[in-house]
């Protein structure tokens, strides 16, 4: 019998799948020796340390948004507490409405804001404040001042299921015939049992246009992608579309609910962070560069519409364009917040 050939290619194959079956053993013994880590259980420490991250990645720019990391109340406020501080609100004097881009208008109250965004085809009104008297008083009254005609107002979209949201939608759907858009989650919201009702509200809208994650709403030129974003309510929108100042666009965000205003729920408090993590992602993927809020002390929009009046024409900053990095960080830091929150209610 011939002597048997040495085959190189075949034991350098051999030598290769060893040695790759040794490293697979060898990572699943590590895996099984190093367990995953468990989440730290809730305590104050815990508390102090997501307070810290949230207030590191606020920086000096987005302090106001720091009010989410004190303590929230475990029980929802009394009927007459709510009546009171909603009266006390609406009676504070409104500032005056302002333009912040070429296609976006501020037509709200001291602590509740309505934009008003001018497409090719109409106005599409996000938020409604309180009343039918804010809404002919500031929406109405405030986009005349702007040169707006309140007659090109086609749609209506309500963030969430509050009535300082809602509250004017009825008088516009009325009077213009403009559709309401609301999730379909707090359409049943306020259909069945309102999280929070006062007679200075009235009423909720009928139900029209009910949207679900994800919707997009189009009026002429303009395309709104209406994210549903549970946390500050279980159907909270937060609509992202593009603004332009001086021809250049830019992609924004409004986050559509913020406070914790639910009492102890932790389950909700989860939602919320996920919401925060997940639209954090959607910053990153879109370019997402202007970050907006339905309520003026969290956007610091009253302070950046000032700005704007002061600034001279054809001034190209715009203090409304904070960077796709600082909206990430907005995001983080709310998120953080609620991580606080949730591990204070856990330890309750």
């Amino acid at each position: 019998m011939a002597p048997r050939k040495n085959h190189p290619k075949k034991s350098k194959n051999a030598l290769l799948l060893k040695t790759t079956t040794l490293a697979v053993v060898a990572a699943l013994v590590q895996g099984c020796v190093q367990a995953p880590r468990q989440q730290e259980a809730p305590s104050e420490a815990t508390v102090a340390a997501h307070v810290a991250t949230a207030t590191r990645a606020a920086g000096t720019d987005l302090t106001p948004l720091l009010t989410l990391c004190k303590p929230a109340a475990a029980t929802r406020p009394a009927q007459a507490e709510v009546d009171k501080g909603v009266a006390a609100l609406i009676a504070k004097p409104a500032p005056p409405p302002g333009q912040a881009f070429d296609n976006l208008y501020f037509v709200g109250a001291d602590w509740v804001s309505a934009w008003a965004i001018k497409t090719s085809d109409g106005i599409i009104l996000i938020d409604a404040l309180n009343t039918q008297a804010e809404a002919a008083a500031l929406i109405e009254g405030g986009m005349r001042k702007l040169g707006l005609d309140p007659a090109q107002i086609k749609y209506v979209v309500v963030t969430h299921g509050h009535g300082d949201h809602y509250g004017g939608a009825p008088y516009l759907a009325a009077k213009y015939r403009a559709r309401v858009v609301m999730s379909d989650i707090d359409w049943t919201m306020t259909e069945t049992r309102l999280e929070f009702a006062t007679p200075i509200w009235g009423a909720p809208p009928k139900r029209d246009v009910s949207v679900k994650d994800g919707y997009r709403l189009t009026l002429g030129d303009t395309t709104l992608t209406l994210y549903v974003t549970p946390g500050h309510t279980m159907g909270t929108i937060s609509p992202v579309f593009d603004v332009v100042a001086g021809g250049q666009k830019h992609r924004a965000m409004l986050w559509g609910g913020t406070s914790f205003n639910f009492g102890k729920d932790l389950p909700r408090l989860d939602s919320y962070i996920g919401s925060t993590q997940r639209m954090g992602k959607v910053a990153q993927a879109e370019r997402i560069d202007v970050l907006l809020s339905n309520h003026s002390g969290v956007d610091s929009s009253q302070a950046r519409l000032a700005a704007l009046r002061q600034q001279p024409p054809g001034a190209a900053a715009n203090p409304f364009v904070i960077g796709t990095p600082a909206v990430e960080r907005a995001m983080n830091v709310m998120g953080e917040c609620a991580q606080a929150q949730r591990d204070r209610f856990a330890m309750q």
